[in-house]
């Protein structure tokens, strides 16, 4: 199993807008320059899923296994003999929002989707965040 996590601390936003920001699937492609774009029909809610195109790759059926509101979510890509998890978690401190994304690759494949996938989203991480900051306190 691989895990590698990104944490930041903000006073721009609350986890009512950064649950917004993400609930808000089908306009991900205006703030993530990484997707061509991502759809969702439904509610944002654990049992649905949305299907993300990323530029230069191939669409992807996401699921959502766990969605508490304002609090965190958690979505799941699954690949040829591996999975991959998105754990998204926003907790209110004294020092303002910490917003924690924690990637997880689990598999027998699971070397080959780190380094296809999951390594080039965990380096994005810190200046995606930021840009989801700045978005989610527009809202």
């Amino acid at each position: 199993m691989w895990t590698k996590s990104h944490t930041i601390i903000t006073k721009d936003v609350t986890a009512e807008q950064m649950w917004q920001l993400f609930a808000n699937v089908n306009n991900w492609h205006t703030w993530d320059e990484g997707i061509e774009y991502a759809t969702m029909e439904g509610k944002f809610e654990k049992g649905n899923h949305f299907i993300l195109k990323p530029k230069g790759g191939p669409k992807v059926k996401i699921e959502l296994i766990e969605a508490i509101a304002n609090k965190r979510f958690t979505d799941l890509t699954r690949f040829p003999l591996a999975r991959m998890y998105g754990n998204h978690l926003f907790k209110p401190t004294p020092e303002g929002l910490e917003i924690t994304t924690t990637m997880t690759v689990k598999g027998p494949l699971s070397f080959l989707w780190i380094k296809l996938v999951a390594a080039g989203i965990v380096n994005a991480l810190p200046t995606e965040m930021i840009t989801q900051v700045k978005t989610a306190a527009q809202l």
